[in-house]
């Protein structure tokens, strides 16, 4: 039978050189757009269900073709959108003061984008980050997917005519090269950094007569602003591996629930990429990216969800009085280093801005951000993010693609040490589970921030993990690790890792608690905290996923019914507690935030017969959701609970609602008007009102909001005139449950909740958001015989010369 899928493979292959060598059942659905190049780069991708490309390719520039020849078939609007940030060009064709997607950055405008990615190509740094030898830059296979890919987008530009109506003759659809497809793989390297700065890289100007004042920094609002940038982040993800001693045959297995963007730059696309006898892996990319983000393969799968790492520092300088454009370094003045960058504006004279790099990274100033960071006349900041060194990110993801066990895995993360903002959660076929925060973090431990933190930097670092170091003193710089790739980070054997646990779960927490059983300690503050609190999310998670593992025997359908449980633990710790408070009020009313009494007596009864599950047929669950929101934007965290968090119990503390706490019964009756305001019964389904819409029709969506602490979390956008919840903004994404049955097949199951393409003229624009509406999964795939087997096969060859 091995015989028999290789020999299918090498016949897929050769429609490389012979289109006759097509296997029967694929041949006769090849498509007739297509015609054999002759010469050139070229590749076969056959399409299954949902419109899952299978790519074969003889070679890594091959495979990047067809990669980049697919993704722009699926998604070249928002590909062309991408391109057009990363180089500094979206005040040229959108405007100065258009918003930016923030797909790519955190530029509120288009002239900051364009400010800060015109600087990156004018200094050609990632053409320098390409010329470095691996593993410090990329492998000869990495540049070869990201040529490959450039060639592919090109080729399906040229034959090919546009029908999204999002970006149908627009002039800012072009072709690109390799540097293009680097530049997008930086910057979501440094999109954790440098990347969530660029404002204030760009507007950083050094402080004249009227400004040079002595404003100084809100340590509070500092610490809020880099919670709200890695753990509050909307943006997050589950996940967890199970070992062999948990499951039905002994073999691993792995739930991955990514929650990422919906729309936009950062979404997932999903494929199968073959490479005969060298590569053969399936999951999903980040657009843009010729390599597989998450994915899988006949003996390993991985995830990963962000980590708690803060992955940059600010460094204190200090300036001279004479000339705020000079810092001093041991006593020594030295003067910062002018970037001016001029950008492109439609309809307008170019606009010409200075950037001030130092040392130490970029000035970073804005008074009147949030939280405001003042330049004056004798301090300023600089910011340290060693990802802007980092293009590693491909091969470390490649290595997962060709890994045959989670010992290969972590040798990847070892090897390249390229995940900028992630921590990576793998199970092998041989019963293994890893779970691993290996980031590239500026190298600050404990030790150097006690000796060169300034006082801002004594409050945030123990809140937050930021570190403000000394910049007058040379020796206040990150160290280096013997075994770090790159000079000023953290070497793999400082890594919070857990190998071969039962379970290893994540859900945007520190390492701590991966296992409760066997929490992670020792890793310096930077990492994240030891002895927290953590979310609802967490909590929950912990709670099903080790009660999993204890009942045990475990296969791929229990991952899936996991997924869509849509427990809401916070609706288990407060909905009871609420719906006696409720009850109890005086004549059945309480007073709203207008000071106005509100009858809440209807809502009583609903809160106490909610079922705690966001599905979409849940009653209930709609009203407690938007109390949930209004109780915590008025409630303190400290005066939530009655019974406070304890490190001694973490999973089931803090505990028990405060219904006495003030803003309690104002949330309630806000909650019941607003509701009865737009028409909405305090008992209607959720699906009624959660919900998106594609093509003109509604499609009910399950799950909920961060604070419900729903393992399927999606954070919807809520329009009370248009019906509720008419959007989602962030949320499950690239789902798959992966195990393996002894065979070269892995039993998979898999969902891209928001379908391969944006455009709303494509077959597969809203396909699987139908069945993540139903809670239904695709089959994978992944093997010769399943892809023939397809009733949905079609064939197509590609090739640069049509």
């Amino acid at each position: 039978m091995r015989t028999r899928l290789r020999r299918l493979v090498v016949a897929a292959v050769a429609l490389l050189t012979a289109s006759t060598a097509l296997p029967a059942a694929a041949a006769g659905q090849q498509s007739r757009q297509e015609h054999p190049s002759h010469g050139g780069l070229s590749a076969v991708i056959r399409y299954t269900e949902y419109g899952i490309p299978h790519i074969v390719a003889k070679d890594y520039a091959d495979l990047g073709f067809g990669t980049g020849w697919a993704q722009a078939a699926d998604q070249v609007c928002t590909l062309a959108d991408g391109f057009t940030t990363v180089r500094g060009d979206r005040s040229r064709f959108f405007g100065a003061d258009g918003t930016s997607d923030f797909s790519l950055s955190s530029a509120t405008t288009n002239l900051s984008s364009d400010l800060y990615f015109r600087g990156v190509r004018d200094t050609r740094t990632v053409e320098k980050l390409l010329a470095q030898p691996a593993p410090l830059g990329p492998s000869r296979d990495v540049k070869d997917l990201m040529r490959g890919f450039a060639a592919g987008y090109n080729a399906w530009l040229r034959q090919n005519r546009i029908t999204d109506p999002a970006c149908k003759d627009a002039t800012w659809v072009r072709p690109i090269d390799t540097v293009d497809v680097a530049a997008r793989f930086y910057a979501i390297s440094v999109i954790g950094g440098q990347g969530g700065s660029v404002d204030e890289i760009t507007g950083a100007q050094p402080p004249t007569g009227a400004t040079a004042g002595t404003q100084s920094v809100d340590a509070q609002a500092l610490i809020k602003s880099v919670r709200a940038r890695t753990a509050d982040a909307d943006m997050g993800s589950n996940a967890v591996a199970f070992s062999g001693a948990t499951t039905a045959n002994g073999r691993g297995l792995l739930l991955g629930n990514p929650h990422y963007p919906w729309h936009g730059g950062r979404r997932f696309w999903q494929s199968q990429q073959t490479i005969p006898g060298e590569l053969d892996v399936a999951g999903g990319s980040l657009l843009g990216s010729p390599t597989v983000s998450i994915g899988y393969n006949s003996h390993v799968a991985w995830s990963h969800t962000v980590a708690t790492g803060v992955p940059f520092n600010l460094t204190r300088l200090t300036l001279d009085p004479s000339d705020p454009t000079v810092y001093l370094v041991d006593g020594k003045p030295e003067r910062m280093t002018k970037r001016t960058v001029t950008v492109a504006v439609k309809d307008g004279p170019s606009v010409t801005r200075t950037q001030w790099w130092t040392r130490y990274g970029p000035v970073v100033a804005d008074p009147q951000g949030d939280p405001p960071l003042p330049w004056t006349a004798t301090t300023a900041y600089a910011f340290n993010d060693p990802n802007a060194a980092n293009l590693r990110f491909g091969d470390t993801s490649l290595g997962f693609g060709k890994a045959r066990s989670t010992a290969d895995v972590l040798a990847s993360l070892k090897k390249y040490q390229g995940l900028p903002w992630v921590n990576t959660i793998a199970a092998d076929s041989s019963g293994h589970s890893l779970y691993s925060q290996s980031q590239v973090l500026p190298r600050i431990t404990d030790d150097l921030v006690a000796s060169c933190s300034t006082d801002l930097g004594k409050l945030t670092y123990p809140a937050a993990g930021l570190a403000v170091l000394d910049g007058s003193r040379a020796d206040c710089t990150p160290g280096d690790d013997s075994d770090a790739v790159q000079p000023g980070i953290f070497g793999p054997s400082r890594m919070p890792t857990l190998k071969d646990a039962p379970y290893a779960e994540n859900s945007n927490d520190s390492a701590w608690l991966t296992n409760a059983d066997r929490p992670i300690t020792g890793y310096e503050r930077i990492f994240g905290s030891i002895g927290t609190q953590r979310s609802v999310r967490t909590r929950g998670a912990i709670e099903d996923v080790s009660a999993m593992a204890r009942r045990g025997g475990l296969t791929v359908r229990d991952l899936q019914r996991q997924e869509f449980t849509n427990r809401a633990p916070a609706g288990d710790l407060a909905a009871a507690d609420a719906a006696r408070a409720c009850a109890a009020l005086p004549g059945g009313t309480a007073t709203g935030s207008d000071g106005k009494a509100v009858d809440v007596s209807a809502a009583c009864p609903v809160l106490a017969s909610w079922g705690r599950t966001m599905d979409t047929d849940s009653k209930g669950a709609l009203l407690f959701d938007r109390f949930w929101r209004k109780f915590n934007a008025s409630v303190s965290p400290g005066q939530r609970w009655k019974v406070p968090f304890s490190a001694a119990d973490p999973v089931h503390t803090p505990n028990t609602l405060n219904t006495t706490a003030p803003g309690f019964a104002a949330a309630l009756a806000d909650t019941v008007t607003e509701l009865r305001a737009a028409g909405i019964a305090l008992d209607s389904r959720l699906g009624e009102h959660q919900f998106v819409v594609r093509n003109g029709r509604r499609i009910p969506i399950p799950g909920g909001t961060e604070a419900l602490g729903v393992w399927n979390k999606v954070e919807p956008v809520w329009n009370a005139a248009q019906g509720g919840y008419t959007e989602i903004t962030t949320g499950s994404s690239h789902i798959q449950a992966v195990g393996w049955d002894g065979s070269d097949c892995p039993v998979a199951r898999t969902l891209l909740t928001y379908s391969q393409s944006e455009n709303p003229n494509s077959p597969h624009y809203n396909d699987q958001t139908r069945l993540f509406s139903q809670e239904k999964w695709v089959t994978a795939r992944f093997c010769e015989k399943d892809i023939a087997s397809s009733p949905a096969l079609r064939t197509v060859r590609v090739g640069e010369h049509g």
